[in-house]
């Protein structure tokens, strides 16, 4: 029986134009991929200039899939920025990949809700299976797997394992009847800004910022001074991140000597190896997290430097009781025989967010698709780019490095002084040719140079100091 009273149901795309336009899509972007390096890196449109080509009201009624693709090009590409442009040199890198975007797309043709393991075991088991592959990858503590007491989980970001650590700890302290005003976290001024606003949001009462050696790493004595100190004044430390790779200049700090202060204090040590952590899939820079064992949690991201796209954050505890503990709330709805079996991973637990998707799939392909030898050539490769680069400006008399470059990323000033590093920051992102970042150390400007997009080659770092060299 039919009620003459219901509404029409919208009109979908049939199949078969649905793999029309999808096939016309996959080669869209595949003749972007082909021609994004003869595009300027940097989108240059004034503020408002993309809005303006759009209708002031949303249309009432539907106009064809065509429209949409062709408006890929009039207006969408003129607001674009070219991250995945072979000359791009700022921030850090963050890759998409043929496997990767492929895996986006079945994901979202799936549209599954993997919060909890009924609504979808296989985004549960791959999640859980492709974490505990990378554990041994990158050479961390075996009990961080999730068929042991830790466990990894996917997040949107290295600033929502920062979080999710800091509100952990904070939920740890608590119990022990601590009040968040009262509470401590640490971090090294070079740390990046997540943690301040992860502390902030968590209502961590007090931040304590610890000065870096010369190497931009914690001055980890300085850190077992502050806490004493802030002992001495009635406050209580509970949480301190330390760095593998900061964001500024990839300092790393001394992870054992930290660890060790965290073990005997009893507080919550975080690393964060948000971009560096990728390089630890080789075993000659793993060094750089020694004393990796004495961390409470630990994230980095597949989504800079290994060919996932974004977002695609992982995020480790050693032990995922006070994590569950922390975030399991469980309504009516929520409950079924499997999560009450105990043989299950409701990731739910594991993060603040409820739904999430399936985004283990794309992590998994990228693995698969190029297996961890090609995987760890593609970071040895573009390390020994930056180190290239790196000699350049060493030998070169109007430049000076200015920390390190123990990965891919080089930090330089021009001799002559500020006025010239800001002139030359400005000139070269101003040529359309290349992207780079400009920062700020002890006071003074400096230049990042971030070699890591997946198309990144020889003569496109030889053409970036072409540039260098013209511009000085």
């Amino acid at each position: 029986m039919t009620d003459k009273n219901l509404p029409e149901p919208p009109e979908h795309l049939s199949s078969d134009d649905f793999r029309k336009h999808g096939h016309a899509l996959i080669d869209w972007i595949a003749d972007y991929w082909e021609r994004v390096e003869e595009l300027p890196v940097v989108s240059h449109v004034a503020p408002g200039a993309i809005r303006n080509h759009l209708p002031p009201n949303a249309p009432e009624t539907g106009e064809p899939f065509e429209n949409l693709i062709k408006d890929l090009d009039s207006v969408v590409m003129p607001g674009i920025t070219h991250w995945q442009h072979p000359s791009w040199f700022s921030f850090f890198p963050a890759n998409a990949s043929p496997p990767s975007v492929l895996a986006e797309l079945v994901s979202a043709g799936l549209g599954v809700q993997g919060m909890l393991w009924s609504t979808s075991p296989a985004a549960t088991e791959i999640e859980s299976h492709v974490l505990d592959w990378l554990v041994e990858l990158l050479d961390l503590p075996a009990s961080w797997k999730t068929t042991e007491q830790g466990g990894g989980v996917l997040q949107m970001s290295a600033s929502d394992s920062t979080h999710t650590a800091l509100v952990v700890a904070r939920h740890q302290a608590a119990k022990l009847g601590i009040s968040p005003d009262s509470m401590v976290a640490y971090a090294s001024t070079q740390t990046h800004s997540s943690i301040q606003k992860g502390a902030t949001v968590a209502g961590y009462g007090h931040i304590t910022l610890i000065d870096v050696d010369e190497e931009q790493a914690m001055r980890s004595q300085d850190l077992r001074a502050a806490i004493d100190r802030d002992r001495a004044n009635g406050l209580n430390p509970v949480f301190v991140a330390a760095t593998v790779g900061t964001t500024g200049t990839t300092g790393v700090d001394p992870i054992r000597s930290i660890g060790e202060i965290c073990r005997n204090e009893d507080l919550w040590l975080h690393i964060d190896a948000a971009y560096a952590g990728n390089a630890m899939l080789c075993p000659e820079f793993r060094h750089h997290q020694d004393g990796v064992e004495l961390a409470d949690s630990y994230t980095f991201n597949p989504h800079k430097w290994l060919m996932v796209n974004f977002d695609c954050s992982v995020f480790y505890v050693a032990d995922r009781g006070p994590l569950i503990d922390c975030l399991s709330i469980l309504p009516p709805y929520l409950k079924n025989e499997a999560s009450e079996s105990g043989a299950v991973i409701d990731y739910r637990d594991w993060h603040v967010p409820l739904g999430r998707r399936f985004r283990a799939l794309k992590l998994w392909w990228v693995i698969r698709s190029y297996g961890a030898e090609g995987l760890r050539s593609m970071i040895r490769y573009h390390v020994a780019l930056a180190e290239q680069l790196a000699s350049r400006l060493e030998s070169d008399p109007r430049f000076d490095l200015v920390a390190p470059h123990p990965f891919a990323l080089v930090c330089f000033r021009c001799t002559e002084g500020d006025e010239a590093t800001t002139r030359l920051i400005e000139a070269v992102n101003a040529s359309g040719e290349v992207a780079w970042t400009g920062s700020e150390l002890d006071g003074h400007p400096m230049i990042r140079v971030s070699i890591g997009q997946r198309a990144t080659e020889q003569r496109h770092v030889d053409a970036l100091w072409a540039l260098i060299d013209e511009l000085a």
